[in-house]
């Protein structure tokens, strides 16, 4: 199986080839292309390859120029860095991807879906250029709270996390003071920037500076303590422990 990636980080590209040599020991992976011009060339002059892997963000552009240049017969998985929203449309519509930095568990899925010969993507590229293109979503910079009579702001920089007891909603801030909030869990992990924030459960929404220590569990889970948090069994389940991951390495 030979096997073209076409991304513009030199260290992004390397570990991609070497998780992919992991995964398909025989698979041959084509020396790596960093631009558009460069993509389009290849394509023009060469046999299509078996798979490609496609970074959005070149260095000269969209990579979906690629496609208005030339004709790309072969199934493509995207690698993206753009933020989990977009990525949730990807998924929904069966769009192979991989948001950097890459987790090895969604490389094999991706190359699992792949192999298993589902390699149409239910978009368009119009459609999907038009996700990436979409404006830029905002997120919540400060929360109002009560203080007996008084109304404050917090600003959600100096939020450590969010959590969920006796059916309340509350935040709790770096300093340790805790506030009562007029949404819920589900709310805020949409209205918080994703970078910043991590749903860690359903009682749970962590600011990554409010991470103490993190330890392996059992029945591969992982065990999360918080700066100020009494609660010591927050526990992150299996099926988030790659994006946790993902998001705790940056």
């Amino acid at each position: 199986m030979k096997i073209l990636l076409i991304e513009d980080e030199k260290p992004a590209a390397r570990r991609l080839a070497q998780l992919i040599k992991e995964k398909e020991p025989a698979a041959e992976i084509l020396p790596a292309l960093d631009t558009i011009s460069a993509a389009a060339a290849w394509f023009a002059q060469n046999l299509p390859p078996d798979l490609v892997f496609l970074d959005i963000q070149l260095a000269d552009g969209i990579s979906f120029e690629i496609f208005e240049k030339v004709k790309v017969d072969a199934p493509v998985i995207f690698c993206t860095a753009y933020d989990q929203y977009a990525i949730r449309a990807f998924k929904h519509n069966s769009i192979d991807y991989l948001l950097k930095p890459v987790d090895p568990a969604e490389l094999g899925h991706a190359l699992d879906k792949f192999k298993a010969g589902r390699r149409e993507p239910a978009l368009s590229l119009d459609q999907l250029r038009d996700l990436l293109y979409a404006p830029v979503k905002s997120y919540k910079e400060r929360f109002l709270v009560k203080m007996g009579e008084r109304i404050l702001t917090i600003e959600t920089r100096d939020i450590a996390f969010f959590y969920s007891e006796d059916k309340v909603t509350l935040l709790q801030t770096s300093q340790g003071r805790k506030f009562t909030v007029d949404f819920t869990l589900d709310e805020i992990e949409n209205m918080v920037a994703p970078e910043r924030f991590f749903r860690l459960n359903r009682k749970y929404i962590s600011a990554i500076q409010a991470i103490k220590d993190v330890f392996t569990y059992s029945n591969s889970r992982l065990k999360v303590i918080l700066h100020d948090c009494p609660d010591q069994d927050i526990l992150i389940s299996r099926e988030k422990m790659g994006s946790f991951k993902s998001w705790l390495g940056g």
